[in-house]
């Protein structure tokens, strides 16, 4: 496979952390990922023209991300949110409101880069605001209908909606959520039985190609049209969880590009996830042994 473009759409955020400021943000997290398993990472973002907005396009362009698709305003401040680790290394986030990420802007990179990409990765964080949302929903209803859409549902504090769930997966070819979400969105679109049967009406209600279920340290489910793959997880010296869903996302979109056997995906996706849950923030270096593409 030639080196495909994937790109992350949404917010690009420092987490501010006890031990310093890790950069951050679920859509640049998947680009950061799906770069270091051999695909083409594209962050699409807006910062603030601040001290962490030249930090973070800086940071981004040593770990070798094109910051071409980032505008920078001078109206908003660049996001942060000071997570904090429970005893198990799980964050958490406050968000504060109206930062750049807010007012998510389109420039001529990204434009191009829509024409394109093989895939798309977005959630619901990004879409708290109405500019964002409208401009999110621009974006994707421009890609052409072989781009993979990829929606990390990402539910976080009270930045989502039943609305915003439900336009987001009709728009989706790819969801992905974890044990905590799975509940919230059984409750808004009435998905009965167990996390299987869950999973496999969300998939046919919306017309997904795969249903993704994260859960932790007791790994994953993956649901499509013809396979179900349930993995146990890998055990791991816990430092944090921060980046590890959106690591497994990185892996599972680009195995699924590559048409890699659906058990295959699930095991290399929890192994990257076990691994990045053993080393600090969200963008670890990547050993080569996890690389897809060569």
């Amino acid at each position: 496979m030639d080196r495909q473009l994937l790109i992350g759409l949404g917010e690009l955020l420092w987490d501010v952390l006890p031990g310093g400021e890790q950069l951050g943000g679920a859509p640049a997290n998947f680009s950061y990922h799906a770069a270091a398993l051999g695909a083409v990472g594209l962050p699409v973002s807006t910062v603030g023209m601040d001290e962490r907005g030249e930090r973070a396009l800086r940071e981004l362009e040593a770990k070798g991300l094109s910051t071409a698709a980032i505008t920078v305003t001078d109206r908003y401040p660049t996001g942060y949110v000071e997570a904090t680790l429970d005893d198990r290394g799980v964050a958490t986030y406050p968000f504060p409101d109206d930062v750049a990420w807010d007012h998510l802007e389109i420039n001529d990179t990204a434009r191009a880069a829509a024409t394109t990409a093989a895939a798309v990765c977005f959630g619901t964080l990004c879409q708290r605001s109405a500019d964002s949302r409208r401009v999110i929903e621009g974006f994707l209803h421009q890609l052409p209908p072989a781009v993979v859409k990829v929606f990390d549902v990402n539910l976080r504090q009270h930045f989502y909606s039943p609305e915003i769930v439900r336009t987001s997966l009709e728009r989706a070819d790819i969801v992905k959520l974890n044990d905590d979400e799975l509940p919230v969105l059984a409750g808004f679109l009435q998905l009965t039985g167990d996390a299987s049967n869950q999973l496999g009406q969300l998939r046919q209600r919306f017309g997904l190609r795969l249903a993704i279920l994260t859960r932790g340290g007791q790994g994953s489910l993956l649901v499509s049209a013809s396979e179900i793959s349930d993995h146990p997880g890998i055990a791991v010296s816990l430092v944090d969880t921060i980046g590890a869903g959106d690591s497994f996302t990185a892996m599972v979109t680009v195995g699924m590009l590559l048409g890699l056997p659906l058990t295959e995906i699930n095991d290399r996706a929890n192994r990257l996830a076990a691994w990045v849950c053993g080393r600090p923030g969200a963008m670890p270096a990547i050993p080569a042994e996890f690389r897809l593409i060569r």
